[in-house]
């Protein structure tokens, strides 16, 4: 269906580009798998949250709170090095405000780098969930 073709009750959504029945809740579309250019001056982050099970919602049940952050980056120049000149230590650790810490880290200027990708160790599943919600509290 296209923009130009009408249906009763449906409106076309931007998204799917479909025409769609009103209250429809369409989700973004997937990233393309894209690799950077080679113009591209990119900072590699690979992260893993550990937590602790301290705080009880029910006898079978206890909330996830991160504990401590473990961070490895690596730019173009420094795949295999320790560390490097250009971006710096390789490992970081961030024990006292992890998600917050970890945050501001990646916030910081790095003049040389245009793009910073950040992978998680467990990102479907748990460790991409703390990010949200400091990244909003940090705004």
């Amino acid at each position: 269906m296209t923009h130009d073709s009408h249906e009763f009750n449906k409106l076309f959504c931007d998204t799917c580009k479909q025409n769609r029945y009103v209250g429809y809740l369409c989700y973004m579309p997937p990233l393309k798998d894209v690799l950077p250019s080679a113009g591209d001056k990119v900072l590699y982050v690979f992260y893993d949250f550990e937590t602790i099970q301290t705080t009880r919602y029910s006898d079978k049940a206890a909330l996830h709170i991160p504990a401590l952050v473990c961070l490895q980056q690596f730019c173009s120049q420094c795949e295999y090095a320790e560390n490097c000149v250009r971006c710096g230590k390789r490992k970081h650790l961030f024990w006292t405000d992890p998600e917050g810490d970890m945050l501001s880290y990646l916030c910081e200027p790095h003049p040389w780098a245009n793009k910073i990708v950040a992978i998680a160790h467990n990102a479907k599943a748990f460790d991409l969930h703390f990010i949200p919600n400091t990244a909003i509290l940090l705004k």
